[in-house]
Parts: structure tokens; C-alpha cells; sequence
């Protein structure tokens, strides 16, 4: 089936008087494979969170199985939103290729987790042992793949329509900013200044790359995500990126349920426009995560200059905000 009929097997889900029309394709054109990816995930969700209540082991500070809870999560949402998106775009033999290429590196990334956690050994960074060390070189090529064809995928997908102009901008502006995320997996993987020295010195550790900026991995953590109290924390850029395309289009979504209460959104424009807004300030939110963390700062004890920047930030998307909504009311008022 070629892209000009592919729109055909959408079935529109409302519609109202100036609003976007949001569609939702047919099931049977989601991606099967990342389908299959989510489904033999999601069961890990329950098995990891048993895993943590039960399974006393700790790993660099954290319950061992705590890493396989949030992967298990993370990949689900991920593979289910690829298999919508990708429902979208024309039957390209690079997309299909390039799709199933993201089904295959998640699920090879969390069975090298799963399993290193069955043997008590740490994932990520560890070149500790042959085997360590091949693993991770699996994971890490698996990484590195896994982005080349998400931006096949996103060159394609920033091309085509989905519903109306705002899901259409909050998808192309989730995609960019979620290859960002991806992408601060290479900064991770990088030696320390620590590490690099031990290199040196002939006491190397086992371990090239980290989470942490300032202080060592398996610190004081905060519950739940596992992010670093005491140091900066790469793993936050990583995971606001990377859900940015849940995030906008979910605004998108919201904005067009709202304007049958708010007759000023029911102005596609306008939507539009507080779509664009709310990229701009989700870019900037993913950002400035990322210079704090590289300066140290844990998140949750940014200095004054952080502190002014995000005041800024949020300064700055409240007025994009209100200028839209009141150029909407002006414009309405002049119909």
C-alpha cells in the first residue's frame, strides 16, 4: 500500500466545528514487532517489581531488579508508541527495516539487563570480566543502532500528517527532542576522569562510563528513579528526552479535549500554537537538566543560577502561553 492511500485506514475517533480531526490508526497497521517487543515486556513489569520486594540484593546502591522495573516500563511505552507512529507513514521497505531494527535493539538491551541481573552483575559501564565485557559491548552496540534508526524512522515521520496541525507538530517536535534523549546514552559511556586515571595507573576498576557527574555511581539516590542526591545525573536528560514523545502529543491530545469547553481552543491555530510553546519549553526543560547535571548539581538542589534559569524558562512559556490565547480571543472576537 502506497503513502497516498495509506490515510485510508484511519478511523476518525471525534470531530467538532474547528477542531483537528484526531485520528487513530487501524490496529492491525501498528508495527508487529514492537507490538511483540511490548507484550513480552510487560509481564517483566510485575517480575521485576517481585523482584524488587522480595530479592533483598542491592546493586550500586540501588535493589538490583530496580533497573529492569524502570527498563521494563520504559520499553513498553516506547515500543507501543513506535508501533502507533509508525502506523502512519507509507510501507517503505527502510522504515519496515529500520522499525523492526528498534524492535530487535530494545529487546536485546533488556535481555542482557535481565540476565545480568540474575547473575548479580551490573549492566552498564562493566568490562569487569570477558564475559562483562562482551555483554556490554552487545548492550552498547545495540544503543548506537537503536539511534541510527529511530533517525531513519524520524526523517520519514517529520514529513507526514497525523490528525491535525498540532498532534502533527507535537509528534515532529517529540521526535527531535526524544533523539536528543537517546543520544545522552553516548555521554554515559565515556571513561571519568577516575577512571581514566586507575586506567593509567594499572588499578583499573572494571567500569568505563557512569551516570553521575561529580561523584561516584551508587551514592545516595532518590527513591523510585535512582537518581544521584549528591552529584549531577545524566539519567534524568535521558529520560525527559526520550519521553518527550509521549509528553507533547499527550498535550496535543488535551488541548483538543479541552476546546469543547473552551471555545478559544477551538481554533486550530491556536492549539498549534500552544503546541509549539510547550516544545520550546520542554526543549529548554531538557536542556538546562543537562547543564545542570553536567556542572554536578543533583536535581533536586539546583543553585541560584539553575534556579533563575528555570524561573525563566517557565516565565517565558506562561507568556508564549497567554500571548497565543489572547491573540485567539482578539481573532475570534473579530469573526
Amino acid at each position: 500500500m502506497d503513502s497516498a492511500a495509506r490515510p485510508a485506514r484511519l478511523r476518525t475517533t471525534g470531530e467538532a466545528p474547528m477542531h483537528d480531526t484526531i485520528t487513530w490508526p487501524d490496529l492491525r497497521g501498528w508495527h508487529r514487532p514492537l507490538l511483540v517487543v511490548a507484550a513480552v515486556t510487560a509481564p517483566f513489569v510485575l517480575v521485576s517489581l517481585a523482584g524488587v520486594l522480595l530479592d533483598g540484593r542491592v546493586l550500586v546502591g540501588a535493589p538490583i531488579w530496580a533497573k529492569p522495573f524502570k527498563f521494563a516500563v520504559s520499553i513498553v511505552i516506547y515500543a507501543l508508541t513506535w508501533s502507533w507512529l509508525i502506523a502512519y507513514l507509507p510501507r517503505h521497505r527502510l522504515v519496515r527495516w529500520a522499525a523492526a531494527i528498534i524492535a530487535a535493539a530494545l529487546l536485546i538491551e533488556y535481555v542482557v539487563i535481565v540476565g545480568q541481573v540474575v547473575r548479580g552483575r551490573q549492566s552498564h559501564f562493566n568490562v569487569a570480566t570477558p564475559l562483562d565485557a562482551v555483554l556490554w559491548g552487545v548492550m552498547g552496540t545495540s544503543i548506537a543502532v537503536l539511534w541510527l534508526a529511530n533517525l531513519v524512522v524520524a526523517v520519514f515521520l517529520v514529513r507526514v500528517r497525523i490528525g491535525g496541525r498540532p498532534l502533527t507538530w507535537a509528534v515532529r517536535a517529540g521526535t527531535v527532542i526524544s533523539l536528543f534523549g537517546i543520544g545522552m546514552a553516548f555521554m554515559m559511556t565515556r571513561p571519568t576522569t577516575a577512571q581514566s586515571g586507575s586506567m593509567r595507573g594499572g588499578d583499573f576498576g572494571g567500569l568505563i562510563g557512569a551516570h553521575s557527574v561529580g561523584v561516584v555511581d551508587g551514592g545516595p539516590i532518590m527513591p523510585v528513579t535512582g537518581w544521584s542526591t549528591t552529584g549531577g545525573d545524566l539519567r534524568i536528560t535521558h529520560f525527559i528526552g526520550i519521553h518527550a514523545l509521549q509528553a507533547l502529543p499527550l498535550v496535543a491530545v488535551l488541548l483538543a479535549h479541552l476546546a469543547r469547553r473552551l471555545p478559544v481552543l477551538g481554533d486550530e491555530v491556536v492549539r498549534t500554537r500552544l503546541v509549539l510553546v510547550a516544545s520550546a519549553g520542554y526543549a529548554a526543560l531538557t536542556l538546562l537538566t543537562l547543564w545542570q547535571a553536567l556542572r554536578g548539581l543533583p536535581l533536586l538542589s539546583p543553585d541560584g543560577v539553575t534556579l533563575w534559569t528555570a524561573a525563566a524558562i517557565a516565565g517565558l512559556t506562561l507568556a508564549g502561553t497567554v500571548t497565543v490565547i489572547g491573540a485567539g480571543r482578539a481573532r475570534r472576537a473579530a469573526r
